[in-house]
């Protein structure tokens, strides 16, 4: 089980990763080459900040809130570039792996972060 778990996980590490590529799409459609490298920096920011495992800003109100965000966004903004069916693809992968990254077996393999 562990296994399928960590392949969970990879998934969502991949899921996040395609929010980032989803921004930097939507950024060349509305802004140029310059919003094309910002948007994905701004998106990894704001997971590392408030959505990540041991986010500082996080917490059990704000971490799924932002990740509802990002991943939303991400989505409406391959829509809005004119990528419909990406969007798509992109916000139901995203559901579905999140919701999986929610079982109890595949949450026990990622350690709490120690408050500090």
């Amino acid at each position: 089980m562990a296994g399928l778990g960590w392949c969970v996980l990879a998934l969502v590490f991949l899921d996040e990763v395609l929010a980032a590529v989803a921004a930097g799409v939507w950024g060349r459609y509305a802004g140029g080459v310059l919003l094309a490298v910002l948007a994905p920096v701004a998106v990894v920011a704001v997971w590392w900040a408030f959505a990540s495992p041991r986010a500082r800003f996080g917490g059990p109100v704000v971490r799924p809130v932002v990740k509802v965000l990002v991943f939303g966004l991400a989505s409406a903004g391959l829509w809005a570039a004119g990528h419909p069916t990406a969007a798509v693809a992109l916000l139901v992968f995203s559901v579905v792996v999140n919701a999986a990254a929610q079982l109890p077996w595949v949450r026990s393999l990622v350690a709490e972060p120690v408050a500090s």
